[in-house]
């Protein structure tokens, strides 16, 4: 018979621990992408990354296009049209070939939008960009104030330089309509919806030449349209809009850059909301510079939309007036 042992005669040897899921040492040692290839990214879709680099910089590599993926090493870091990334592995740019993205060189400016003005949920659309054309139509659909005051506050937020395009306008002037950005500084173009020729479309190559300028706007206004103007190569899908309820109809499913004489233009599907909920109001003001010394007179947390607003009684000539107009009209965007 076996005696049994007291407990107090039990020591650590006795105990069974269970053994680490891995013996492999942590290390701080993180891999070295310095010598990753270099690209600039002109289309995203479903997951999949086409990148611009230099054909010299890998043998065998004919077009300077290859296509990759995000790697683990980015981890939650999005990849957007316009992004400058480090890319390694298989950069032959063979079909089926797929490389990886290991690094995204850090933004200068992002355009992005919220969801429903829910701050919470933000969509980059481009990044890296010098100028926003928003682009409108005459009518068919109608212009919408709402859109291109929201559009014109991340651009202001986010120093990417405005512009204003206005198709269709065989068949509407539209002149009421852009009326109220006439003292903006904003340069506007206009064109027609056919006969898309020109000086009209010589003048809007020229604010173009040398710049990355990405096309923002709802669906069925003529982006795509326009697009294949500029870009003979281009072959964008064009739409009609829905006669019941005026709205376009999506023909562009994701944002891609193609590239001009001199510059890129980069087409974006066409949108329905823009929320503007996570911008800072006080880089939007900044863009008005006129106002600032009387900005500095106004109660703590002003709207600038309110009775003891400083600007109320500051002296504005008629000029200055209608650049408060827009402004507070931005502010409430």
């Amino acid at each position: 018979m076996v005696e049994p042992r007291n407990f107090s005669e039990f020591d650590e040897d006795d105990v069974r621990s269970r053994p680490a899921r891995s013996t492999r040492p942590r290390t701080k040692d993180r891999p070295d992408y310095s010598d990753a290839m270099q690209g600039f990214v002109i289309a995203v879709d479903r997951g999949r990354v086409t990148c611009l680099v230099n054909s010299q910089e890998s043998e065998g590599l004919t077009d300077g296009v290859i296509t990759a993926m995000k790697s683990r090493e980015i981890g939650k870091t999005s990849v957007v049209v316009g992004d400058l990334v480090g890319i390694v592995g298989d950069t032959t740019g063979i079909e089926g070939s797929l490389a990886r993205i290991v690094t995204v060189t850090p933004r200068r400016n992002a355009l992005t939008r919220t969801v429903d003005d829910d701050a919470e949920i933000e969509r980059m659309i481009v990044a890296n960009v010098d100028q926003m054309a928003i682009v409108i139509a005459s009518a068919n659909p109608e212009p919408r104030h709402g859109f291109v005051d929201r559009a014109l506050v991340v651009a202001f937020d986010q120093g990417i330089k405005p512009i204003i395009i206005m198709t269709k306008c065989d068949l509407s002037e539209g002149e009421e309509f852009l009326a109220s950005y006439k003292d903006l500084n904003v340069q506007i173009f206009k064109t027609q919806i056919k006969n898309q020729k020109g000086n009209e479309l010589d003048e809007i190559r020229n604010i173009l030449a040398g710049k990355t300028t990405v096309l923002l706007g709802h669906s069925g206004v003529g982006k795509s349209t326009l697009v294949n103007a500029l870009v003979e190569t281009a072959d964008r899908a064009t739409g009609s809009v829905n006669e019941a309820t005026g709205r376009g109809r999506h023909t562009s499913s994701s944002a891609i850059a193609l590239a001009l004489e001199s510059g890129w233009i980069i087409d974006t599907p066409g949108v329905r909301s823009f929320g503007v909920a996570h911008v800072d109001s006080k880089r939007v003001i900044g863009a008005f510079s006129e106002f600032s010394e009387a900005i500095e007179h106004c109660p703590k947390n002003c709207s600038h939309n309110e009775e003891s607003c400083a600007l109320n009684s500051w002296e504005l000539d008629a000029n200055s007036k209608s650049r408060l107009e827009s402004l507070r009209r931005l502010l409430k965007a």
